[in-house]
């Protein structure tokens, strides 16, 4: 499905490591499994693909450094938002088979974290790849107090590390904006990562004192309406997958149409006692996003969106401009759902040492991504050939396939050009088991993992056929 180029996920001094690196990334895309005896066809590979997550020269900085250098070509001369966050992985359940892992859910299970930094375009919100990324194993908790360490000793200093490597990789963009939830909130991070093309979009944590007087809250209770919109609220499951790394569970939402209203204004943040940055206070623009009582369907919270960004609002358009990028930071969960029991299942890995867990994390966050992208893909907006994903044979294969799926009321054809990103991602759905219909909820990038695994096994099966022919 990819190309040499396109399937290299590092340079690590060896051609036969860059070459089993390849086949590895190739297989987790089309087969959607992290599982090395899935991803084998034989007893040999297996073995290849365990030496090269064994090997020193192998490492998870490099396999993202060699990912983000394709981001970086992507998103030359477009407003980025790069888009951060940070999941656990859980292998409680592999404890006695795998060595070097550390504490998770506060220290109530063992594994460890991820933290990619997503490439998303603002205008058409095409997934560009990934910026940046860490990974890592929690240590044995210092004894000391948090707030009397500086910010390079605590883990959060991940929210720092993902801005500055976005900028890093994002050089040649026309504007950068770092997109992040309520974990990012730091004012050290307000303070070293905002510059004239780089720019922060957070959603509020902390209650902070302003300069004008009072605190970044009270200043919005103050204020009146300024806007009221109608929006639709999309459906979020309760469970273990929304659950933040501090611990904190997220409460199911009910898909409906919300009425909002908008409040935003211009406030300068004041350093807190004890922070050791630079800057003595900060000036930041804030919006508030409000559900209206009479649309908050019963037993569940209002929506409330409090959002700081280094963006100038001057305006209700680009007040809801700051909150359709911050809506965007879905697409990192649905990376997440990707990477987990849905999709790829990389907690089920029983790799026998956390190292070895660390890289094929990296891996497979980089096959997660292409995934997302192909279901980016799927509205045509994007604008992207086939060729970008699949090679001739595989496009072969979907001019095959087309056949099958299409009805024939145009309701039920392909409505996308001829071999386009969007025109291949409609058949892929459909393999993954969508009805095609517009009015049904589109495909997610599960169905989409899906529809690759059974496409995997087509193109297989037309490559025999050619063969024996």
């Amino acid at each position: 499905m990819l190309t040499t180029n396109d399937s290299c996920i590092g340079e690590f001094g060896d051609k036969r490591l860059c070459k089993t690196g390849s086949l590895l990334y190739c297989r987790m895309v089309e087969r959607g499994t992290v599982c090395l005896r899935q991803l084998s066809d034989d007893r040999a590979t297996q073995r290849r693909f365990h030496r090269l997550l064994e090997h020193h020269n192998v490492t998870s900085g490099e396999i993202i450094r060699y990912g983000s250098e394709r981001t970086a070509q992507a998103a030359a001369g477009r407003h980025v938002l790069a888009i951060q966050d940070t999941s656990e992985l859980d292998y409680s359940a592999h404890t006695r088979r795998t060595g070097g892992l550390g504490g998770i859910s506060n220290n109530k299970g063992c594994g460890l974290f991820i933290h990619p930094v997503l490439a998303v375009d603002a205008e058409n919100n095409a997934c560009l790849g990934i910026a940046h990324g860490l990974a890592w194993v929690r240590e044995a908790r210092s004894t000391a107090k948090p707030e009397r360490r500086p910010i390079e000793e605590k883990e959060s200093m991940c929210w720092l590390e993902g801005g500055q490597g976005a900028k890093r990789c994002l050089q040649q963009a026309a504007l950068v904006t770092v997109v992040a939830d309520r974990e990012s909130d730091i004012y050290e991070e307000w303070d070293r990562i905002p510059d004239g093309h780089m720019h922060l979009l957070t959603r509020a944590r902390w209650d902070r004192q302003i300069e004008e007087g009072g605190t970044v809250f009270g200043s919005l209770t103050r204020q009146p309406a300024m806007a009221c919109q109608a929006l639709d609220v999309s459906a979020r499951p309760a469970g273990k997958a929304y659950r933040s790394t501090d611990g904190a569970r997220k409460r199911a939402r009910t898909a409906h149409r919300a009425r909002m209203e908008l409040r935003y204004g211009r406030v300068r943040i004041r350093r807190p006692q004890g922070c050791r940055a630079r800057q003595a206070s900060i000036a930041l623009s804030v919006v508030e996003l409000r559900e209206r009582p009479e649309t908050v369907l019963p037993g569940e919270q209002p929506v409330h969106w409090i959002l700081l960004t280094s963006h100038k609002v001057e305006t209700a358009e680009q007040a809801f401009q700051v909150v359709n990028w911050y809506e965007q930071r879905w697409q990192i969960e649905q990376l997440f759902r990707t990477l987990k029991r849905q999709g790829l299942g990389l907690e089920s890995s029983q790799l026998a040492e956390a190292s070895e867990l660390v890289k094929l994390a990296s891996i497979a966050t980089l096959a997660a991504t292409r995934t997302l992208q192909l279901t980016n893909a799927r509205d045509g907006q994007t604008q992207q050939p086939a060729s970008d994903a699949f090679d001739d044979d595989e496009v072969a294969v979907l001019e095959k396939l087309l056949g099958n799926f299409e009805g024939k009321t145009a309701k039920q054809k392909n409505p996308h050009a001829m071999h386009s990103m969007a025109w291949a991602s409609w058949i892929i759905a459909r393999l993954g088991g969508w009805t095609g219909y517009a009015s049904d909820a589109k495909p997610g990038p599960i169905t989409m993992l899906h529809g690759l695994q059974r496409f995997d096994s087509m193109v297989q099966g037309w490559k025999l056929a050619k063969m024996w022919a």
